[in-house]
């Protein structure tokens, strides 16, 4: 175990200011526990931060520990914790809202207006993320995974959560994905867990798009039927286009104004456009929305889902295994994003604290 008193944490200072620093790491209080990080996703967030030095208006304006998708062993339990053991691998939730505002008395925690969101440079001080050996954290955001589940599948549960989101608002508006035409557009992390969950509730036939190779054969491995290269072969969607089109549903993952207007094109009448993906101003193909009476959806964060996520990666029942395409030791962790940024041959980049050195790459994406 990491001596406390050298708790390496990976903090941005600032735009490209990357730094593996020490940190102390205190006791856990009454309600809290400490885990051992063991495995950590490098999301669009953290490589928005580090590469621009914020996400539109939200910028970093203090020095913030990177991170919001981790899993790690229980280290140590703090009074009053009789929910979770010592030694446990727990998957992390890195929202804590509030459950006093508005939204969260109307069950709407996502929405919380007084959000704690692990690893967001929001608002000041910002909250401090997962990229550490060492972190304590409210019991209650740790949820347990059996033996045998690999520390960075379960790191996976945030990502998978979002899309469980997304799937249930669909499911809300459309009903089941059972015997739907699917199509995900953008084979990111979440495009290919989008997939994955859009397999798991029994879609008959789902495509997906993106502009690299590499990224649609991971997506293949994670159960879509069709890969389209639209910038390589932009007729490839022309069956999906057909009669005014075939698609019953699409999970935009892109924001990409071009992967839209494809999503609308593919869509039959009535058909339903869930918006996941997000970016700053994106142009939308209003006239032909209005024209077949596409319904659109957005997609923000996740709520119970978490719990959720982490059951269907306990059971099995989703394997996100596939997508992590490379894994970065702590003190990698330049190279780590420097790697995540590269989308001809990284879809989901880990770091781990288990260890210092090494480097393990998918042959597949090298």
């Amino acid at each position: 175990m990491t001596n406390p008193m050298t708790n390496r944490v990976v903090c941005l200072h600032a735009q490209d200011d990357l730094r593996l620093e020490t940190r102390p790491v205190q006791a856990p209080a009454e309600g809290e526990v400490r885990v051992a990080i063991l495995a950590g996703g490098i999301c669009g967030s953290d490589l928005h931060y580090w590469l621009e030095g914020g996400i539109g208006t939200i910028r970093v304006r203090e020095p913030i520990i990177l991170g919001h998708e981790a899993a790690g062993r229980v280290e140590a339990l703090g009074p009053g914790v009789t929910e979770l053991a010592v030694g446990q691998l727990v998957a992390i939730n890195p929202s804590h809202p509030c459950g006093t505002c508005d939204f969260c008395r109307q069950g709407l925690e996502r929405h919380c207006t007084a959000m704690k969101f692990k690893g967001s440079a929001m608002y000041l001080p910002h909250q401090q993320g997962m990229f550490r050996d060492l972190m304590v954290i409210g019991a209650a955001q740790c949820h347990p995974l059996p033996q045998g589940i690999e520390p960075g599948a379960a790191a996976c549960a945030e990502p998978l959560a979002v899309c469980l989101h997304a799937v249930r608002r669909a499911e809300d508006v459309a009903g089941p994905l059972t015997g739907k035409t699917v199509l995900v557009t953008g084979a990111g992390p979440i495009g290919a867990l989008c997939i994955a969950v859009a397999r798991q509730r029994g879609a008959a036939r789902i495509i997906v798009t993106d502009i690299q190779d590499a990224t649609l054969a991971v997506a293949r491995q994670m159960g879509a039927d069709h890969a389209v290269n639209t910038r390589t072969d932009p007729e490839g969607l022309t069956p999906w286009r057909e009669g005014r089109g075939q698609v019953d549903l699409v999970f935009e993952c892109s924001a990409a104004a071009p992967a839209i207007a494809d999503a609308v094109a593919c869509l039959r009448p009535l058909g339903t456009l869930v918006q996941v993906g997000v970016a700053g101003p994106t142009a939308l193909p209003l006239n032909v929305m209005v024209g077949k009476e596409i319904l659109f959806v957005g997609s923000q964060r996740f709520d119970v889902e978490f719990a959720e996520a982490v059951q269907m990666i306990g059971s099995r029942a989703i394997d996100p295994t596939p997508m992590i395409t490379a894994t970065f030791s702590a003190d990698q962790a330049h190279q780590a994003f420097e790697t995540a940024r590269d989308r001809a041959r990284s879809v989901k980049v880990q770091i781990t604290f288990a260890a210092k050195g090494g480097q393990n790459n998918k042959e597949a994406m090298a």
